[in-house]
Order: C-alpha cells, then sequence, then structure tokens
C-alpha cells in the first residue's frame, strides 16, 4: 500500500472520529476567523441570502482585489470572516437603514471553550463569584483575571465586565443565539465580549500555559489564547491516553511569524522530537505519534508576538480481540453468506454503521496501527551489478592467491668461499630479487639460502 493510500486512510479515519467527539465545530477561534463552511445565509431560520463575494466589487471585499483565496474568498457566497471582525458576515442584497452586510448566525461555529452565549438579567447573575471592569478587556485578561482565582468559567459582558464562577444556572439563564454577544472587547476589537444583557461564557483552561491531559480527544491553545502570546513564554502539554496505539494532533489555527518561536511535539517516553514547526514551517498535514504518551512544547522568544495555534488531538485505539467462540460463530456465518465479508486493508478496519432498521449510514474508518513505509521492490540491475561485483571479487582474490604460488625466487650459483662477496654483488646486478613482504616468504627465502651455503652467508644468522 503507497503511502496515499495511507493518508487517505488515516484522514478518513480522523474525520469519522472527530464527528462523533464533544467538538463538532467548524471554528476554532473566537471570532470564526478561520470559518470554511458552507452557510450561505444570515442565519439559519428566516435568514437573508447572501451575496456571491465575486459579485461584489462596488463593496470592499471581492474576489477582485483578493484573488488569492485571502480570508476565504472566493466564487461563493458562504459566510466569511475576511477582516478579522467578531464574527463571519456577508453581504446581503436588501439594503436596511443603510446597511448592506450582517453578521452570520452560525451554530456550527463556536470555538471549543465557549460555552455559549446566555440571557444575565442581573437578578440572579449568571456568575456568581468575583466580578471587574475594564476598558482594557479582551477574552484573555478575563480568562485569566478568573483563572488565578481558581474559578472555572469566565463571562464577559458589554464589552467592559468580567464574571467568574464555576456554574451556569441553566434554569434561570437561556441561552441566547451567538449574534447577541457581538459587542467587541474594549481591550480588543477583533474579540466578542457579550452584550447588553447578553454574557459570553468561556472554560478557563482556554489559553493556559501547560496542561496536563487524559481525555480521548481535546483542544490546547498558545498561551494567552485569543489574545497573542507573550514574549518569553515556555509551555508544556502533556497529552497521556493509556491504550491508545496512535494520537493524531490537527492544527487547525496556526499562526507563528517568528523562525525562532517554536511548537514541538515530543515522544512522551524517549523525549524525541517528532515534529518541529515555527514561522517558516507551519504544519501542513496531521501528525501521527504512534505512541499513547506526547509532549506539546511551546516556545516563544523575547522580540516578536503572533496569535499563536490551537490543535485538535484524537487518540485512536485498536479494537480489543474477540474470543474464540466469538470468532468461530463469524466464520460459520461467513460460509453461510459470503457478502457479509468486511475486507481489511492493512492495520485500517473498514466497518458500515448499521442502524437497527437496517438503513445504512457513513462507513467509519478506524486506525489500528500506525502507518509503515510501502514496501519497494529491489530492482532487477541492482542484483546484478552485485552479483558481478560478488564475481570480480573472487576472481581478484584467486588470481592473488595463483600468483603467490607461481612466483618463486631467482636461483643461487655455487661460489667458492673466496670470491664470496664479489660473486654475490654480480648476481644481485644481474638478477633483481623479488621478495613479498610476508613473515612466510622471508622464512623460505633466508631457510633457501642456509641450504645452498650453509651458516657463511652473512645474510643468515643466528
Amino acid at each position: 500500500m503507497d503511502s496515499l493510500t495511507v493518508a487517505a486512510l488515516l484522514l478518513a479515519g480522523f474525520l469519522s472520529f472527530s464527528t462523533s467527539i464533544q467538538f463538532e465545530t467548524e471554528c476554532y477561534t473566537a471570532n470564526g476567523e478561520d470559518y470554511r463552511g458552507r452557510q450561505n445565509q444570515t442565519g439559519l431560520l428566516g435568514g437573508k441570502p447572501c451575496l456571491f463575494w465575486n459579485e461584489t466589487f462596488q463593496h470592499p471585499y471581492n474576489t477582485l482585489k483578493y484573488p488569492n483565496g485571502e480570508g476565504g474568498l472566493g466564487p461563493h457566497n458562504f459566510c466569511r470572516n475576511p477582516d478579522g471582525d467578531v464574527r463571519p458576515w456577508c453581504y446581503i442584497a436588501d439594503h436596511e437603514d443603510g446597511i448592506y452586510w450582517k453578521y452570520c448566525d452560525i451554530p456550527s461555529c463556536q470555538m471549543p471553550g465557549n460555552l455559549g452565549c446566555f440571557k444575565d438579567s442581573g437578578d440572579p447573575l449568571t456568575l456568581t463569584g468575583s466580578s471587574e471592569t475594564s476598558n482594557k478587556l479582551t477574552i484573555q485578561t478575563c480568562i485569566s483575571l478568573c483563572r488565578k482565582q481558581r474559578y472555572r468559567l469566565a463571562g464577559m459582558e458589554s464589552g467592559y465586565a468580567c464574571f467568574c464562577g464555576n456554574d451556569v444556572d441553566r434554569q434561570h439563564h437561556e441561552e441566547a443565539p451567538s449574534t447577541e454577544c457581538n459587542h467587541v472587547c474594549f481591550g480588543d476589537h477583533t474579540q466578542p465580549c457579550g452584550g447588553d444583557g447578553r454574557v459570553i461564557i468561556f472554560d478557563t483552561r482556554v489559553g493556559a500555559c501547560g496542561g496536563n491531559y487524559s481525555s480521548p480527544s481535546s483542544v490546547i491553545y498558545s498561551p494567552d489564547f485569543p489574545d497573542k502570546y507573550g514574549p518569553g513564554r515556555v509551555c508544556y502539554w502533556t497529552i497521556q491516553v493509556p491504550g491508545a496505539t496512535a494520537i493524531l494532533f490537527n492544527f487547525t489555527f496556526f499562526n507563528i511569524v517568528d523562525q525562532k518561536d517554536m511548537v514541538e511535539l515530543l515522544d512522551g517516553y524517549t523525549n524525541q522530537v517528532v515534529a518541529r514547526f515555527d514561522g517558516r514551517n507551519a504544519p501542513r498535514t496531521l501528525v501521527n505519534v504512534t505512541v499513547d504518551f506526547v509532549i506539546l512544547y511551546f516556545y516563544s522568544d523575547r522580540t516578536n508576538e503572533a496569535q499563536g495555534f490551537a490543535v485538535l488531538y484524537e487518540a485512536l485505539k485498536s479494537q480489543s480481540p474477540k474470543p474464540v467462540d466469538e470468532e468461530e460463530e463469524e466464520e460459520d456465518n461467513e460460509e453461510e453468506d459470503t457478502s457479509t465479508v468486511e475486507p481489511t486493508y492493512g492495520g485500517v478496519t473498514e466497518k458500515s454503521n448499521i442502524s437497527s432498521d437496517g438503513k445504512s449510514s457513513q462507513i467509519l474508518y478506524v486506525i489500528t496501527s500506525s502507518p509503515g513505509k510501502p514496501q519497494r521492490n529491489m530492482p532487477v540491475w541492482t542484483i546484478y551489478a552485485l552479483a558481478a561485483l560478488l564475481t570480480l571479487t573472487v576472481i581478484a582474490m584467486v588470481a592473488k592467491l595463483l600468483l603467490h604460488i607461481t612466483v618463486k625466487s631467482p636461483s643461487i650459483p655455487s661460489i667458492s668461499s673466496g670470491e664470496h662477496l664479489q660473486s654475490c654483488n654480480q648476481s644481485a646486478a644481474s638478477e633483481p630479487w623479488i621478495i613479498f613482504y610476508r613473515p612466510s616468504t622471508i622464512s623460505l627465502f633466508k631457510k633457501k639460502l642456509k641450504n645452498h651455503h650453509g651458516d657463511l652467508s652473512p645474510l643468515v644468522g643466528n
């Protein structure tokens, strides 16, 4: 199976799981700047239809001015937020009091950690903990205030008021449409901070610098999110899901401009870096870590600041092995009806969700093992090259051996004792001597000289 097929199956499995987890959302930013959904009217009930972005040349935002898909614009009429407003919007044809655009009420566009917009009459308060007002209020300043006081929830109202608490009394405070919490924060006009008599509530874990996660799925934000992360931040998050065969990471939002600011995924057992991202290397695909313990590390230097990141993780678990009796029953059923066979593809199990009334729903891909490298067969020419190299090596070794055996030392003529030195000099000048510098050869040479001349030669000594 090639890498593209494995990646496609991983993506299908991840998307199948994502539909069943608690984060059924199309937005991971507070103002829906990352919304890429397909809602094309200002409201699901009685909303006004949106104009196409490639037909709004009389307005500031259109495809002629932004031809490369900036802000999600294109030849469509879906709600978008190209200017970083408090929520997605679109142009409309019906002008009301000179208004040619409206916010879109998109239920599916609500970032994890945003618990919703609630009506607040003041008696009783929606959040009964401490409160504070500020003309520099942002979502994160309110969250940080409540988190320091160990509250679990933080609420903003009218753009400047912050409330803390641990629970929302839903019996006395009804949930309101998200468009009723569109008042901009006094400290950041791109963030929604409730409305008149409306409080928007967030989980205080949003934007925390570090934390421990053990749930099968969750969303982790950069420190101070949705505000810009501060300089000199060093944060660690641990994600440990016992029994998981792999953990998938999907960076749904990533805005880091400095090369020195980085996000790393580390193996929790070996501390080895699995993936590293920075201002020049943004994540473009899902990251699959085949362990059940991962460390998410973030570092920022003391110069630049940016919006940060939002990463959704999902732990994948293999199916538990079935008892032998159940496997035998399945084999019997397969023999009776071959149409019930479910094909498997390596470590990916394909299951069809069939309801009780017999209607089939979407196919669910369950990833039970990490993708390995595709099998590659060795080319034929490589085998021939290796065989030829081996043959040449053997021939060279045999030739060297024959050379040692056949080459012999030159014979030494008999000489008298008086003319010993003169004869040796003449013989050496007439016939060159070849001596292989090996202990065995030198010993043989000495032995031959000793047999010819006894102990008279000065070359042969004790």
